[in-house]
C-alpha cells in the first residue's frame, strides 16, 4: 500500500505540474497583451520563400501557384521548390510557374539537407528566409505582416498556423490540438514574455543567421526543435504573429496521425536528454529562462495523452482511492481541461467537434503505442503524406 501510494504521489507531481504549466499559459493565451505588429517607416526586406518537399506531387502546384499571391512587391520575394523525388512531369510544370525550381536527392533525405542544399546553390542577396511546408498556403498578407515584425527588431517570427482541412474526425481533432498549442506555447508564452514555440513551417528567420546556423543542424527528426534550442540557447526571442495565417493540412488517417506523432514523441525525448542539463546551467549561471523552459516542455506529455490518463487515473481514483485524493485528481483534471475550453477557438464548439471527440479513444491508444515504438524514431525519415489539394478537400 505504501509503495502505490508513493508511485499515486510522482504521478500526481508529474502530471498535476504539467496541468498547471498549460493552465497558467492558457490563461495568459486569452489576453492580446501583444498588439500586432507596425511601423511607420517599415524596411522592404527580400525574401526567400522556401518550401521543401518530398514526393509532394499532389499539392506543390497548387502551393507554389498560392504563394505568388502575396501583396508584397514581387521583386522582392522569390517562391524556391525544393524538389526531392518527385515526378518528371511535376518538375515540368513546375518549371512553367515563375519560381526557382532545385532538384535535389539523397541517399536518406531529410528537410535539413534539402534546406542547405537550396541555399548553396541560392545568392545571398536574400534578408529573410520564409519556411513553408509543401502543403502550406498563406494569407495573401502574410509577408507584409512578417517584413513589419522584422522592423520592430526580431530576427525570427512563427507565424500562426491553423488548420486547411476538417474533413475527418482525426482532422478535426488535429486542427483542435494546433489551435490549442498556439494558444498555449505561443500566444501565452509571448504574452508572459517568453519565446513562442517554432512549428517547423510559416516561420521566418533572419537569412544570413539561418543559412550559418543550418550547417549545424544534422536533425532527422525534430528539424524544427533543433534550430529552436539552437536560437534560445544564444538567447534569440522567437516572436509570434497570432493575426498572421498559413493554412496547413491536417491528418486525415488514423495510420498517418499514429506515424506522426511517433516521430514527434521521439523527438521531443532525445531533446530533452540531450539539452536538459545544459539549459539548467543556462538558467542558474545566466538567467537564460526560455532555454530552459523549453527543454521542460519536451519532457510533458502530449495533450491527448495527459487528458487521457487523468481520465483514467480519476476513473480508478473514485472506485480505489481514499477521499483526499480522489479531489485533488479531480482538481488536477479541472485544471487540464479548463486549459484546453479556454485555448480552443470558439469556431470548434460545434456538432462537428463533438462528433470528432468520440474518436479521442482511439486517438490516445494510438498516442499510447507511439510511445512504445519511439525507439529510433528520430533516426529516420518518417514521411508525412499530404495526399490532397484544397478542392479536393472542400469536396
Amino acid at each position: 500500500m505504501i509503495i502505490l501510494n508513493i508511485l499515486q504521489i510522482i504521478f500526481l507531481i508529474y502530471l498535476g505540474l504539467s496541468s498547471l504549466y498549460i493552465f497558467v499559459f492558457a490563461f495568459a493565451g486569452i489576453f492580446n497583451i501583444n498588439k500586432k505588429a507596425t511601423s511607420t517607416t517599415s524596411i522592404k526586406r527580400k525574401f526567400a520563400v522556401m518550401i521543401p518537399g518530398y514526393k509532394e506531387d499532389n499539392t506543390i502546384i497548387e502551393v507554389a501557384e498560392d504563394a505568388l499571391k502575396q501583396n508584397y512587391s514581387k521583386d522582392l520575394y522569390d517562391v524556391i521548390i525544393i524538389a526531392d523525388s518527385f515526378n518528371p512531369k511535376t518538375i515540368q510544370s513546375l518549371k512553367k510557374i515563375p519560381i526557382k525550381v532545385i532538384e535535389v536527392s539523397f541517399e536518406s533525405s531529410t528537410k535539413a539537407k534539402a534546406l542547405n542544399k537550396a541555399m548553396d546553390e541560392l545568392h545571398d542577396d536574400y534578408d529573410v528566409a520564409l519556411i513553408l511546408d509543401a502543403d502550406n498556403l498563406m494569407e495573401t498578407n502574410f509577408i507584409s505582416k512578417i517584413n513589419t515584425a522584422f522592423d520592430n527588431g526580431f530576427i525570427v517570427v512563427q507565424g500562426h498556423r491553423a488548420a486547411k482541412n476538417t474533413n475527418t474526425a482525426f482532422a478535426i481533432l488535429d486542427a483542435v490540438s494546433e489551435e490549442i498549442n498556439n494558444n498555449i506555447f505561443r500566444k501565452g508564452h509571448r504574452n508572459l514574455g517568453l519565446s513562442a514555440a517554432l512549428i517547423g513551417s510559416g516561420m521566418a528567420i533572419e537569412y544570413s543567421y539561418f543559412k550559418n546556423m543550418m550547417k549545424s543542424i544534422k536533425a532527422v527528426g525534430g528539424f524544427d526543435k533543433e534550430i529552436e534550442l539552437y536560437m534560445l540557447k544564444e538567447g534569440k526571442l522567437i516572436e509570434y504573429l497570432n493575426d498572421a495565417l498559413v493554412l496547413d493540412e491536417k491528418v486525415q488517417k488514423s495510420e498517418v496521425f499514429s506515424n506522426q506523432r511517433r516521430r514527434w514523441l521521439s523527438a521531443q525525448l532525445h531533446y530533452f536528454s540531450k539539452d536538459f542539463l545544459t539549459s539548467l546551467k543556462h538558467l542558474i549561471l545566466k538567467g537564460n529562462i526560455d532555454y530552459f523552459d523549453k527543454t521542460i516542455q519536451f519532457i510533458q506529455p502530449p495533450r491527448i495523452m495527459l487528458l487521457g490518463f487523468l481520465l483514467v487515473i480519476n476513473i480508478i481514483s473514485i472506485i480505489f482511492n481514499s477521499t483526499p485524493f480522489i479531489y485533488v485528481w479531480l482538481s488536477v483534471l479541472a485544471a487540464c481541461v479548463v486549459a484546453f475550453i479556454l485555448s480552443i477557438p470558439i469556431k470548434f464548439y460545434n456538432f462537428t467537434t463533438y462528433r470528432a471527440l468520440f474518436k479521442l479513444p482511439l486517438a490516445f491508444f494510438l498516442m499510447f503505442l507511439s510511445l512504445l515504438k519511439i525507439k529510433g524514431a528520430n533516426k529516420k525519415f518518417i514521411h508525412t503524406e499530404h495526399s490532397t489539394n484544397k478542392d479536393s478537400i472542400n469536396k
